[in-house]
């Protein structure tokens, strides 16, 4: 969630959506994304909307629950006055920031929330994000006992110099320790990986895979180190002060880690993310990717409702502040036209491992695919079932494909 908003509409301040959101509700899954805007520390690489306790003045995180249930009942009711029907949650994303700072007593009343607003559906998918220091065995316990079904846990790097310049202040050594508290407890356990990180070379990179591949994961996610524009990172490298990020060895980075994660029995199902079986998937992640309707939770947070897709106010005091005075958080807004819907549905679909339905191309497009097939970014075989699959090179050239899918008009 980058910390910019969009520049669109302004959102009403009842909350109020388009009729256009209601049509083909019925055949959509909803989902619940709780954005905990707070950190210990601000990492230089992160653009998210995220601040540390000296930043958020005249807000306390104590109250930040009753502002998430109230945004909650605000949402059931937007819903159900803009025609739409009621759904049970398919999938409830507690993210940050890191949701974990906050009582574990806090997230189990914001998931009580959902589930008494909305209902959650059968065998419905619960995670949260945490650090490894952000939570312990008795808070996993905790969590579990009230439904919750998997950790993510940000593990980012094995290597303490990566974790230094990318400002992670975590021990290492609790990664094993949490993974082991989360399986007790019974969760499912995804890791997260960042990799390309200024100075790491190819053999921190390995150990992090090794270290991350011995704690079996039922789920993996690696990204790509993307440096934006204003972070402290960013500065830091524009001053000299850190290398830059190298692109070709990103790419050797992610053959490495593909190569590393077919070895171990995952199989990818969207360019950045592993899992070993279907099953163990981010059904919420998913949804996302595939044009489910989703409502934000919290400062900052997006959501997505039939094609219209709006935002809330950044600061936490603003965010209170609105729904202490009975108004819809958004700060703005935009309706998806067609075309804009189906260009991005080629952008996202391209990168799952099911692949995009050439049904969704321009004739342009369509004519493309022999080309890709030719430079071996798509597979042969996919194109014949009238669908676009990338290889392992076109993953690793995954913006580029999109480009040749999309040509410029």
């Amino acid at each position: 969630m980058p910390s910019a908003l969009p520049i669109a509409d302004p959102a009403p301040d009842d909350g109020m959506l388009p009729p256009s959101a209601a049509q083909g509700a019925e055949s959509r899954d909803l989902g619940i994304y709780v954005h905990v805007p707070f950190c210990r520390v601000r990492c230089g690489y992160c653009d998210f909307n995220t601040y540390t306790a000296e930043e958020v003045r005249g807000v306390s995180r104590s109250d930040f629950a009753d502002q998430a249930i109230a945004e909650l009942d605000l949402a059931a009711s937007v819903l159900e006055r803009s025609g739409l029907p009621a759904r049970p949650v398919s999938t409830v994303f507690f993210g940050g920031g890191t949701p974990t700072l906050l009582p574990p007593d806090d997230l189990v009343r914001m998931l009580e929330a959902v589930e008494q607003r909305f209902g959650l559906a059968e065998g419905a998918e619960i995670t949260t994000e945490a650090n490894p220091d952000s939570i312990d065995a008795a808070g996993l316990e905790r969590l579990a006992a009230a439904g919750f079904t998997r950790l993510s846990l940000g593990m980012q790097s094995a290597v303490p110099h990566v974790l230094g310049v990318l400002e992670r202040t975590h021990d290492p050594a609790n990664v094993p320790l949490r993974v082991a508290e989360a399986r007790a407890a019974g969760l499912a356990v995804s890791l997260d990986l960042i990799y390309g990180t200024p100075g790491e070379s190819m053999a921190d990179w390995s150990r992090s895979l090794d270290a991350a591949l011995a704690e079996h994961p039922d789920h993996l996610s690696a990204y790509a180190l993307i440096v934006e524009p204003g972070t402290k990172l960013a500065r830091q490298i524009a001053r000299d002060e850190v290398p830059p990020v190298d692109d070709d060895l990103h790419a050797s980075f992610y053959e490495l880690l593909d190569s590393r994660m077919a070895e171990a029995g995952y199989c990818w199902y969207e360019v950045s993310n592993f899992a070993l079986s279907p099953e163990q998937r981010s059904r919420h992640n998913r949804s996302y990717w595939t044009g489910q309707d989703w409502w934000g939770i919290g400062p900052g947070a997006h959501s997505h409702v039939g094609g219209t897709r709006f935002w809330n106010v950044k600061h936490p005091a603003a965010y209170a502040q609105r729904l202490a005075a009975g108004l819809s958080p958004a700060a703005g807004r935009e309706t998806l036209d067609e075309e804009t819907r189906r260009v991005e549905r080629v952008m996202l679909e391209t990168r799952l491992v099911e692949g995009l339905s050439a049904d969704a191309l321009s004739p342009e497009g369509r004519t493309a695919i022999a080309g890709l097939i030719a430079d071996e970014l798509v597979e042969p075989a996919s194109a014949f079932r009238g669908r676009v699959v990338l290889t392992r090179r076109g993953r690793l050239l995954a913006d580029a494909v999109v480009r040749r899918l999309l040509p410029d008009d």
